[in-house]
């Protein structure tokens, strides 16, 4: 009987030791990979939403529109995506990731304006319901994210000469 106790012992150590294995490999393939992921999947979401404005045929426009009234629309709506497309195009090329940040720190403030100033359009019940545009305005916290993640890493870059 102590011989099948040990032997079951044996198989569960056998897996909990593999199953560590793969877990520390996995975990070292993210390490690897995250940042460089995370700077593309940012870099590209910056580059798509810019061009859509600059295009004309972003989903946002009415509400950047909306929002900032002070300038025309048919002026600030496609400058905003050439600033957004810039963004992205910085936070592509690991040596401009500062100016990326930069110019970044400039525009998220701004994002979330219509969520005080257009609170009937960000909101279904007021401060936790929120409509698609709100969602939209929220996930800005995750590009926040990123945004730190990313400037943590711009001591590690080779500084261009």
């Amino acid at each position: 009987m102590a011989t099948s106790e040990n032997e079951s012992k044996d198989t569960i150590t056998v897996y909990q030791e593999r199953l560590d294995e793969l877990d520390a490999t996995l975990a070292s393939k993210m390490d690897r990979w995250s940042v460089p992921a995370l700077r593309t999947a940012v870099g590209v979401v910056f580059i798509w939403f810019g061009a859509l404005k600059i295009l004309g045929v972003s989903p946002a426009g009415d509400l950047v529109a909306s929002t900032v009234y002070v300038l025309p629309p048919e002026f600030f709506v496609p400058v905003l995506g050439v600033w957004e497309v810039i963004i992205g195009i910085c936070l592509l090329y690991p040596p401009l990731t500062r100016v990326g940040l930069l110019l970044l720190a400039l525009q998220l403030p701004g994002t979330f304006l219509p969520m005080v100033l257009l609170p009937e359009v960000v909101y279904t019940t007021f401060p936790y319901g929120l409509t698609v545009e709100g969602q939209y305005i929220v996930k800005n916290l995750v590009i926040i994210a990123g945004a730190l993640v990313l400037g943590s890493t711009v001591r590690d870059e080779p500084v261009s000469a």
